[in-house]
């Protein structure tokens, strides 16, 4: 089993689409081990993605992620981090397949529903930005 991070966007919790995209994913096969409501600051969003630091949709992602509340979570599976990048779909919910949460939740490229790390590096690094180890652990 392994862990990666998942966090349901502003627009999601915002149109009330986040029980349905958790309920996904646990019937998928994840499992919720840690999850919190909760709205970002500017210094968050900036720190969060600053690896896109630089690039043109940096600043506007930092806002739209500051713009309401995000309900970030820890979940657990085997190969996590590939089953839910799998799980969600395309960033561009008209590229994503059909059944992913993207396909079925997002609006557009932009207020795509879900963010998911992309690496097991990323997802601890993720995961660590918003849960300490008791929480992620369950302790």
């Amino acid at each position: 089993m392994s862990q990666t991070l998942a966090i349901i966007k502003p627009d999601a919790v915002g149109s009330g689409k986040a029980g349905k995209i958790l309920a996904h994913l646990e019937d998928v096969g994840f499992t919720v081990k840690a999850l919190r409501l909760t709205t970002l600051s500017r210094e968050q969003a900036g720190a969060f993605y600053a690896v896109h630091e630089g690039r043109p949709f940096y600043d506007e992602l930092v806002h739209f992620m500051m713009s309401g509340p995000v309900i970030p979570m820890v979940l657990e599976a085997d190969d996590a981090v590939a089953r839910l990048r799998e799980t969600i779909g395309a960033t561009d919910p008209a590229e994503a397949a059909e059944g992913t949460v993207r396909k079925l939740y997002a609006e557009s490229k932009g207020r795509n529903a879900i963010h998911a790390s992309d690496s097991d590096e990323n997802a601890a690094q993720e995961i660590a930005f918003f849960f300490s180890r008791h929480e992620r652990l369950g302790l």
